[in-house]
């Protein structure tokens, strides 16, 4: 299997087991498909359940995805008037699954911060946690995860190979983030951090080193399928392929210009 030089902390592997939590109030079911592939690339899902109080008519949508995802519906009745009972349900049941020792790493779907306590702890215990929300989600749930995944660039990155989006028209991105004099100067830094003696940093280490330092970086947020072609389109960065001896693949290194 080809490494994922990008986020080598959270390689998929053959043993990688998940546990996908999903707050079905807080989650929109349009990004079901997309959001199962996703999680698809990290490991294999063997946990697939969604949260919500399924007597209320704003899970409707959900009930129809259900079963072709094969995502196992828990009931939670809303007791008191103001109180979430979805939160409480899904953070005992991720506590039920960490002490049975039979998961590798967990997947929580939300955007609520109030997971940011559950996803701290999993951590904890050495389990790697891949947040997935939408770009509303508070900034502590997200630094509290090891990688942290938006919806809305599953769904663009979707559009965006099938050439349509929901209007139907042709060619058009959707909720691309600028590239900031900050995530320029991220990168530089991150570069500098991990170069050898004349500058030139692995490509792969410089992935890694961005996604601890900062679990939301994506190349997809800024309209790039790949860091590789992130870097290559701003003009302060050198990028050098090298042939890999031990393999036909080639590696990537960069440096900074300046």
């Amino acid at each position: 299997m080809q490494k994922n030089y990008l986020y080598p902390q959270i390689e998929k592997t053959m043993e990688t087991n998940l546990a996908v939590l999903i707050d079905g109030d807080n989650i929109p079911s349009a990004y079901i498909k997309e959001m199962m592939e996703e999680i698809a690339k990290y490991g294999n899902p063997t946990v697939k359940r969604i949260y919500g109080d399924w007597t209320k008519p704003h899970l409707a949508k959900w009930k129809a995805v259900l079963l072709e995802n094969a995502i196992n519906p828990i009931q939670q009745y809303g007791y008191t008037q103001g109180k979430n009972a979805t939160d409480s349900a899904m953070i005992i049941d991720a506590m039920d699954i960490l002490y049975s020792d039979k998961v590798d790493g967990f997947c929580l779907v939300s955007s609520d911060s109030d997971f940011t306590r559950l996803a701290t702890r999993l951590r904890e215990a050495g389990k790697n946690v891949i947040g997935i929300g939408e770009k509303k989600t508070p900034d502590p749930f997200i630094v509290a995860c090891d990688r942290f995944i938006y919806l809305e660039i599953l769904k663009d990155n979707e559009e965006q190979e099938t050439g349509t989006n929901k209007k139907g028209k042709t060619g058009k991105k959707k909720s691309v983030d600028k590239i900031t004099p900050k995530v320029i100067k991220l990168i530089k830094q991150t570069i500098s951090d991990v170069a050898d003696e004349d500058g030139w940093a692995f490509l792969g280490d410089v992935g890694s080193l961005l996604q601890k330092k900062q679990p939301n970086f994506d190349a997809r947020n800024y309209g790039f399928q790949k860091l590789t072609p992130l870097i290559h389109s701003i003009d302060k960065f050198e990028i050098e392929s090298r042939t890999n001896q031990n393999s036909k693949f080639k590696l990537i290194y960069v440096r900074n210009k300046d």
